[in-house]
């Protein structure tokens, strides 16, 4: 149970610090300008008409690492046992924590790439994703395991408890 609760953990924590390099850099596309390259990120579009998909991508992100922080306190607190929290598992509440912030990226980063490759990929001719649009790809796929390994934990606690109780 403490190994899955520890590999959740690591997860989780590399996952959230994911979300906020990639949330924070500018670098989620690359594009030609004028013989050289340029990118933009999500705090550096300039004036585009789209601005509120960028929006929405931004909030995403923000809620996503809000809740992968509420998964790993959660988490944290799992691994200490009071009699006064019989009835909450906070090892499933983790893992609950972590398939919503694993939902929030996987919304931000879909709407990030319907708009790129609908409307700015044919807008500039040479481009290409960049740097901090994968770190959010892997970000969704360390807080999905983060919450696959917190619910193996919440399994195994619950077969404990009830093969205990008999």
């Amino acid at each position: 149970m403490y190994s899955f609760m520890g590999g959740g953990l690591f997860c989780a924590i590399i996952g959230n610090i994911l979300i906020m390099v990639s949330t924070a850099t500018d670098y989620w596309m690359q594009y030609r300008l004028s013989g050289s390259y340029a990118h933009q990120g999500l705090w550096s579009i300039g004036k585009q008409i789209y601005s509120s998909y960028w929006n929405a991508t931004r909030a995403f992100m923000i809620l996503s690492g809000m809740a992968c922080f509420a998964g790993i306190m959660a988490g944290i607190l799992s691994f200490a046992h009071f009699s006064a929290f019989e009835r909450f598992s906070r090892s499933f509440a983790a893992g609950i924590m972590f398939f919503i912030s694993t939902l929030f990226v996987l919304l931000a980063m879909s709407i990030y790439t319907g708009v790129t490759l609908s409307f700015l990929g044919k807008r500039f001719g040479d481009w290409r994703f960049s740097w901090s649009y994968i770190l959010g790809w892997v970000a969704m796929l360390m807080t999905f395991f983060a919450g696959i390994f917190y619910m193996c934990a919440h399994r195994m606690y619950e077969s404990r408890r009830v093969v205990g109780s008999r």
